[in-house]
């Protein structure tokens, strides 16, 4: 393997606490928790709306996902801000990066919040392509996934995909690249192994399965 893709939030970017508040305050209208980050991964899901359901026990009635959508982001926004690079990623991206090899930032978060983030963080440099969402979220990362490698112009199968999601190890697979998941971020550790690639508890430990 010779280059990575980086997932960020839950990821790179350890934000869970965020995550979790912000998604308590758009349910709180609903008398729906609050909820701890264990409880919440055990919700948790992609495509978003479909964690929301679970969390309703209901369809989602026309326009609620939007609004549901918007005031998640409005919190979050304004959660993040305390949120740090997850341990040991500042240290994974500059052994990477010594080591000759390549990689690459690829979100399911708007792009133009994405990039100037990355920038803040001072980690824009290790990378040689970073892209966020510049379509409607929600949906799945595959597509996205399959632009950002031919973009990159690298073999799939020279690429490994670093994520905290069941989606991530999906968009690897459309792709004909490799998966690690990792627990740091929105889903059970149960729910990541069950899908067959390797599951690691730091950044760190997916490094030394390369």
């Amino acid at each position: 393997m010779t280059h990575i893709v980086w997932d960020w939030n839950g990821t790179l970017f350890h934000d869970i606490d965020a995550v979790v508040g912000a998604t308590n305050e758009v349910f709180r209208p609903y008398g729906i928790g609050p909820f701890d980050p264990d409880g919440f991964r055990a919700v948790y899901t992609r495509p978003i709306w479909v964690a929301y359901e679970r969390m309703l026990g209901r369809s989602l009635h026309d326009g609620e996902w939007e609004r549901l959508d918007e005031g998640f982001h409005d919190n979050y926004h304004r959660l993040m801000l305390a949120c740090e690079l997850a341990d040991g990623a500042l240290t994974c991206l500059q052994e990477w990066e010594a080591a000759g090899r390549t990689q690459s930032l690829l979100s399911m978060w708007s792009h133009e919040r994405l990039v100037p983030k990355v920038g803040e963080m001072g980690i824009d440099r290790h990378f040689s392509r970073v892209d966020g969402l510049r379509a409607a979220a929600g949906g799945p990362k595959a597509e996205h996934m399959a632009a950002h490698v031919l973009a990159l112009g690298i073999d799939p199968e020279k690429v490994v995909v670093i994520g905290d999601s069941v989606d991530d190890a999906l968009a690897a697979q459309h792709v004909g690249a490799r998966a690690i998941l990792y627990t740091g971020g929105m889903s059970s550790r149960a729910e990541l192994e069950g899908v067959g690639v390797p599951v690691v508890d730091s950044l760190a430990n997916a490094l030394d399965l390369i």
